[in-house]
């Protein structure tokens, strides 16, 4: 297990070295399992080699290009060395810092929120991009190899453009992404956690190590708790319409009215309240403007016939 001692580099060298046998050399079963115990011991063991992963499967990429253009005796040693300068690069740059701290503490670091309705972005240097969706909060800590977000409430999403040198990572509920150039949303409601992928490749974490690490490919959408994570795939169109609220708008397919009026209640300080449970359940469809309560309760007193009334400086809706 890495000591407080152990430098970043020391541990890309373990990393590289463990890539270099299971690619280069004889792998067996008993590899395997001593290249899982490395890399539970510490996040940064992960972290280290998944990014060497990365870095050796474009070199693989690199290197079938160039097969194809020309083809020569010494193919198979031309690929170990592009494989190997590839790492070697990301060795270079990571950084003596890069791997130090789950919650690293940096002169840079910045609190951004978002009041109920509001919509704000965050334009980083690289030209990535953080959207807060309404009422959510979040720290940004940067610091050299690694940028940190962690997100204390809300829902946020994510346009990260992918650089080998520095780590994005984002934490919260005690679980980790971590970036591999992508579009992502990422949603936290008390101890629950949704992360959906739209495009490119992140790495799913956890700090409790009964949840397995998961890499997320587009199209893939995991619900954590504190102990679980279960992944499923989602339609491109649901995905986008899932993120609606980047135009100001909510998108309701088949959805029951008690989480319907959730949704509302998440934008607007005005309330909605489903007063009885046999309303609760209907299903409702549409596309409704985050601010527009009126038009959300005028459509199920039309659809369904329901009584729209105001108590308490909330609206109710009831049979």
């Amino acid at each position: 297990m890495s000591s407080p001692e152990t430098t970043s580099a020391d541990i890309n060298a373990e990393a590289a070295a463990w890539l270099r046998r299971r690619h280069l050399e004889t792998w067996t079963a008993e590899n395997e399992s001593a290249l899982q115990t490395w890399l539970d011991q510490a996040m940064a063991h992960r972290i280290a080699y998944w990014r060497l992963k990365a870095a050796w499967e474009r070199a693989d990429r690199l290197a079938a290009l160039r097969r194809e253009k020309t083809a020569t005796p010494n193919s198979s040693a031309a690929l170990r060395i592009a494989k190997f300068a590839a790492a070697a690069l990301v060795l270079a740059v990571a950084g003596a810092g890069a791997y130090r701290s789950l919650t690293p503490r940096s002169p840079s670091a910045a609190l951004y929120a978002t009041a109920v309705g509001e919509h704000k972005t965050i334009r980083l240097t690289d030209g990535s991009q953080i959207e807060l969706n309404t009422d959510t909060k979040i720290r940004f800590a940067s610091a050299p190899g690694r940028q940190t977000v962690t997100l204390l409430k809300g829902e946020a999403y994510f346009q990260i453009k992918h650089t080998p040198s520095r780590l994005f990572v984002i934490e919260a509920n005690g679980h980790r992404i971590t970036d591999i150039g992508t579009t992502f949303r990422v949603r936290r409601e008390d101890a629950r956690l949704e992360v959906a992928l739209l495009d490119g490749e992140i790495r799913f974490d956890s700090a409790d190590t009964r949840v397995k690490p998961v890499t997320m490919k587009p199209g893939d959408i995991i619900i954590a708790t504190a102990h679980s994570a279960a992944v499923m795939q989602t339609p491109e169109r649901d995905l986008k319409d899932q993120l609606g609220w980047r135009s100001g708008m909510i998108v309701f397919k088949h959805t029951t009215l008690r989480e319907a009026a959730a949704e509302f209640n998440r934008y607007n300080t005005h309330k909605i309240l489903i007063a009885d449970a046999a309303a609760a359940k209907l299903t409702i469809n549409g596309t409704f403007q985050t601010g527009d309560v009126a038009a959300f309760t005028d459509a199920a007193h039309a659809v369904f016939a329901l009584r729209i009334t105001t108590r308490n400086g909330q609206t109710v809706i009831s049979h």
